[in-house]
Formats: C-alpha cells, sequence, structure tokens
C-alpha cells in the first residue's frame, strides 16, 4: 500500500507556504512532490544492496527553487522546450511572448516552474492544479492545468497531464526532471548506460531554432538504438552536437504517439538503479545536463554544487517550435477540447 506523507517545506520570498507530499510504497522507494512548480523534489531508490539513493537533482530549500534556473523536477509551461524569436501564431493573429534564451531571442519553457500549485491528496494520488490566466506571457485563454503523482508497488511514477482551455491556444507540458542514477552528489552521467527507443530526430540550426527537417539518427552520435554509454560518443566532431555542447536533441518516439510506450532505458554504473520511461507524447528531449554548472542557485541538495553533465533528462513532449512547422504534430489547443498524456518513470 503507498501511503503519502506531508509537511511544510518551507516559504516563498512573498510569504507563501510550501508543502511537500511523500509517496512512500512498501518497496523502500519514496518521491517526494512540491506544491511549488508541481516539482518532483527527490526520487529515493534501492540500490542493488538495497541502499537508498536519491537519484533526483534539486534543492533542498525554497529560495533555491525560485533563483534556480534548471527547472529540477518542474512542471514547464505554457510551452516546453524553445519557441524561436518568442512569437506564437494561432488562428492567423501573432501573439508575442518575453524571451528568455539564447541571448534573450527566443522563448524557453515559460513560468509554471515558478508557480504555486494548488495541491490535494486523493487516495493514493497528489493532484495539483493550476489555472494559468488568459494573457500569461503573452499565450492566448485561460488555461486549466491539472498534473497527477501517483507511486506503484513496482517502483513507477506515473504522471497524468490534462487541460483545457476557454479560447484557441497553444500546449505542450512537460516534467523537467534531471536525475543521476549514481545519487545526486556531485558525480557526472558518462558512465551511465543508455538506450533510447528512436530512430529520427528534428534538426537544430544556430540559436537553438528548429530547421523544421527531420533526421534519421543512423551512423551518428544520437543512436542509441543499441546501448552505449553517455561518454562514448560525448565528445565526437558532430555538428548537431556539438552546437548543444553534449545532448540536448528533440528524439521522435518510435510507435504510435498517443499510445503509452517506450522512451528508453537508463542504467547507473555504480549504483546497479536503472530507470525506463514511457510516454503517449510523440517526441522526448534527451539532455545530458550542459549548462548546469550555470545555474545561479548557490548549491543543489546536501550542500553539493552541481557540476555539468551532473545529470540527464528523458522530457515527454511535442517538438520544439512546433507552431512555426506545421508538419509537425499539432499542438493546438481548443475550447472544448481535453489535452491529455501520461508519462511513467519506473525504477528497478
Amino acid at each position: 500500500m503507498v501511503t503519502v506523507l506531508t509537511r511544510e517545506f518551507g516559504q516563498t520570498k512573498e510569504g507563501r507556504s510550501v508543502t511537500s507530499f511523500d509517496l512512500c510504497n512498501g518497496n523502500g522507494m519514496r518521491v517526494r512532490i512540491l506544491d511549488f512548480g508541481a516539482t518532483v523534489q527527490s526520487v529515493i531508490v534501492p540500490d542493488r544492496n538495497g541502499d537508498p539513493v536519491d537519484v533526483a537533482l534539486g534543492y533542498d530549500d525554497v529560495a533555491s527553487y525560485e533563483s534556480g534556473t534548471c527547472f529540477f523536477g518542474a512542471v514547464v509551461g505554457r510551452y516546453a522546450n524553445r519557441l524561436k524569436d518568442s512569437r506564437i501564431v494561432v488562428d492567423g493573429r501573432e501573439y508575442r511572448l518575453p524571451p528568455n534564451s539564447e541571448s534573450e531571442c527566443n522563448h524557453v519553457h515559460g513560468v509554471y516552474a515558478k508557480r504555486m500549485f494548488d495541491a490535494a491528496v486523493e487516495g493514493e494520488e497528489i493532484v495539483l492544479r493550476y489555472l494559468s490566466p488568459d494573457g500569461e506571457e503573452g499565450y492566448p485563454g485561460t488555461l486549466s492545468v491539472e498534473v497527477r503523482y501517483r507511486l506503484s508497488e513496482d517502483n513507477a511514477l506515473t504522471i497524468d497531464y490534462r487541460a483545457t482551455t476557454d479560447a484557441p491556444t497553444v500546449l505542450n507540458l512537460t516534467n523537467h526532471s534531471c536525475f543521476n542514477l549514481n545519487g545526486a552528489d556531485g558525480s557526472t552521467i558518462f558512465d551511465h548506460r543508455v538506450w533510447l527507443n528512436s530512430s529520427h530526430f528534428t534538426e537544430y540550426e544556430e540559436g537553438f531554432a528548429q530547421t523544421g527537417r527531420i533526421l534519421s539518427v543512423e551512423g551518428t552520435p544520437l543512436d542509441f538504438r543499441q546501448e552505449h554509454t553517455f561518454g562514448e560518443r560525448f565528445n565526437d566532431e558532430y555538428h548537431q552536437l556539438r552546437m548543444c555542447t553534449g545532448y540536448d536533441h528533440n528524439m521522435i518516439c518510435d510507435g504510435q504517439a498517443g499510445t503509452l510506450r517506450p522512451i528508453g532505458r537508463v542504467t547507473g554504473d555504480k549504483t546497479g538503479i536503472c530507470l525506463e520511461a514511457f510516454t503517449t507524447e510523440p517526441a522526448f528531449q534527451f539532455y545530458s545536463g550542459n549548462y548546469i554548472h550555470f545555474d545561479p542557485a548557490p548549491c543543489g541538495k546536501g550542500g553539493v554544487r552541481y557540476p555539468k553533465n551532473a545529470g540527464f533528462c528523458l522530457e515527454a513532449q511535442h517538438y520544439p517550435d512546433s507552431p512555426r512547422h506545421p508538419h509537425f504534430p499539432s499542438v493546438a489547443l481548443r475550447p472544448g477540447e481535453e489535452y491529455r498524456q501520461t508519462t511513467v518513470y519506473r525504477f528497478r
């Protein structure tokens, strides 16, 4: 049986109380969720010897979540990933968004990671809701967002998303958890073993914008259809890799979008902890923590200053900059429709 424990985690700079919710199963796994940013603050999993290991990067205090720029564990939106030139067009009308990345040109992720969600315990689930007003960051439509977290006895953390709008808009949500399966101790992920269920990716141009081209991973360092370590080809002279100083790519998930299917599998070399990820989304961002060391927050959990490549992300989502590329899967959401997606992170 999964139990839920709650306690005060701290206060925001505005004096609002932040609550943590611990999901605990009978196998020694514990996941802590915050109502600030609907954030996964910790994921504690037994290693091959049965010793508990926290495999999620994050912070020990609210102030660091407010000042940090790595989005550790947070739900991000209204649009995860990049929108070129910080603009979208919905039904022929242009909307300007605040630029916040790549020399203040592109719009990335949005503000949900810094927002308080209304949280409730419903049975064995943590349910977090956020009402995004019309015009927030320039996006059209009042958006009602619901995120549900639940933990199973077989060590699977499931994240269910739902959303509705009162006006045509665009939506692309994800969870930005950053993992190190050897523990969030300041080590790097280069010796983690990786398998990905992806035969294609979308091409970058300079400045992290999308060209609209869909490329095969065949013969590139992005081909993880056979298992490789992160570090094995990390420094290869491949332009798409060097532009990002590592892995930071939108990988198209093989199989039918809308059905739950594997993203991939990553195994920690020291602990033996294996993460298997699944999604209903068409793609996922594969990220090797290339910019973690630029985080302005003083330190991570336990006083650790995370170095470059201290963690990895498998962020289930739609393609970046989809509104500019009509052949990409649609991110439009209209009144009367319901946005739904599911992500599963299973540990063994």
